[in-house]
């Protein structure tokens, strides 16, 4: 399967690129701010969701080591994430965005636990490209259903 590459620029691209992200896991060193870019970067150990388990008793699936990043990021705030702990593992949940006065707003990414990271963006503009070749894993995340939503 070919690399996965992908770019937004409103809403609904984000949701797209959220989708592609859900699950990823990354350290705390694998986030960066760098202010006179105006870019929030990570490196990911993206959940390849796009494509079906292999095999029919032991299902195998992958995840693929990934880059994303969002440019024109004014600022950067977190909260639940030890900064300081650069070996902390992270779980990505979702990428959301809050619109303040269009089309700059607040993208938050979401993460397993608690922990939050705020940018706030002049307008979204984000992409997400892999960088290498996958790897299998036999374990896929498991999400418990919402009480309020079953």
């Amino acid at each position: 399967m070919d690399k996965l590459k992908l770019v937004a620029f409103d809403q609904d691209d984000l949701a797209v690129v959220s989708a592609h992200v859900q699950d990823a896991v990354l350290k705390v060193g694998d986030l960066a701010f760098l202010p006179k870019e105006q870019r929030f970067a990570a490196v990911i150990n993206r959940f390849v969701w796009e494509k079906p388990a292999e095999g029919t008793f032991r299902k195998n699936w992958e995840r693929r080591r990934a880059g994303f990043h969002f440019d024109r990021v004014t600022a950067v705030r977190s909260t639940g994430i030890d900064r300081h702990n650069a070996e902390a593992v992270l779980d990505l949940l979702a990428i959301s965005f809050e619109e303040t006065e269009a089309p700059a707003g607040t993208v938050t990414l979401i993460f397993a636990g608690g922990g939050a990271i705020a940018l706030d963006v002049e307008c979204i503009e984000a992409s997400i490209s892999d960088l290498g070749p996958a790897w299998a894993t036999k374990a896929c995340p498991q999400h418990e259903l919402d009480a309020a939503k079953a």
